[in-house]
């Protein structure tokens, strides 16, 4: 059977494992989440490039058959399977390898109001008060909110990534092949979204169970010290909470979701008007 590759990727603490719990009720589809093809590929590309003592022994038809070997070798377990999702939030930044290795592929990027997901990251942080999470490098980075929000905000961290990997495919000329989609809707609508990405993928629309869905990682978790991170509750449902993080903050990083504003961009855009319920500070 031949697997076509598609990819989720966005922001973290925005729903892509629970899209990707959500897809892998479709007994065709595999999704999961992140997984080490993104840093395999970035290895072995170092190893084949310019500096390298290998440059002059591998060409470009042999960089992208080694690639597309990577895929297939790593995913050789999921081969029953007619469409593998691969998460990573690198594939934002990635869209012209990944589309000339596979042309026919998609990226599904998940996003939320960025002051949430930096809500949602503090709050896994105060949860394990014993824990000293790998998010932060030393004990002085994540000594206050202030210091640790803006670490995460820096552009080779956790949520500074991923946001400048989202902004560069959304305004990017790859852009038609971005699905971005708000954490919000997907939780408040599934029933509405999930066929819409299917409608974006070209597959064939499948009956899900958004009151049944079973999805952990403990493993992964522990190893980085937030347990509970990818555990997903078994009902799709937006839960409305107060914010745990200084009004200063939440203002801050709320005009960082840059989606909800119209622009020239040819992405495809599953988002709410406005996020009236995600900026107040009650």
């Amino acid at each position: 059977m031949s697997t076509n590759y598609h990819f989720i990727s966005g922001l973290p603490r925005s729903g892509s494992t629970l899209l990707a719990a959500i897809l892998c009720q479709n007994p065709n589809f595999y999704a999961g989440i992140s997984s080490p093809v993104g840093g395999f590929m970035n290895s072995i590309l170092a190893q084949v490039s310019a500096g390298s003592e290998f440059a002059s022994q591998v060409d470009n038809v042999q960089r992208k058959d080694l690639l597309t070997g990577l895929f297939n070798a790593y995913y050789k377990k999921e081969q029953n399977k007619r469409v593998v999702f691969d998460t990573n939030r690198m594939w934002c930044a990635k869209l012209p390898t990944i589309l000339d290795l596979f042309p026919q592929s998609k990226v599904i990027a998940c996003v939320r109001n960025v002051a949430w997901v930096m809500d949602s990251i503090e709050r896994q942080f105060r949860s394990n008060p014993y824990e000293n999470t790998k998010l932060f490098g030393n004990n002085m980075s994540r000594s206050t909110v202030y210091q640790r929000l803006e670490g995460l905000a820096q552009h080779d961290q956790l949520v500074g990534f991923a946001w400048a990997g989202l902004r560069e495919a959304f305004y990017g000329e790859h852009a038609k092949s971005l699905l971005v989609i708000d954490y919000e809707l997907l939780a408040q609508a599934p029933q509405k979204v999930i066929p819409l990405i299917y409608d974006f993928l070209g597959e064939p629309q499948f009956t899900h169970d958004f009151d049944q869905l079973s999805f952990d990682a403990p493993d992964f978790d522990l190893q980085l010290g937030l347990p509970g991170l990818h555990k997903v509750r078994p009902k799709v449902e937006l839960t409305e909470r107060q914010t745990i993080i200084p009004p200063d903050l939440f203002e801050k990083y709320a005009k960082m979701s840059f989606w909800n504003t119209p622009s020239p961009s040819s992405a495809n855009v599953i988002a709410p008007k406005t996020n009236v319920k995600e900026t107040k500070h009650d």
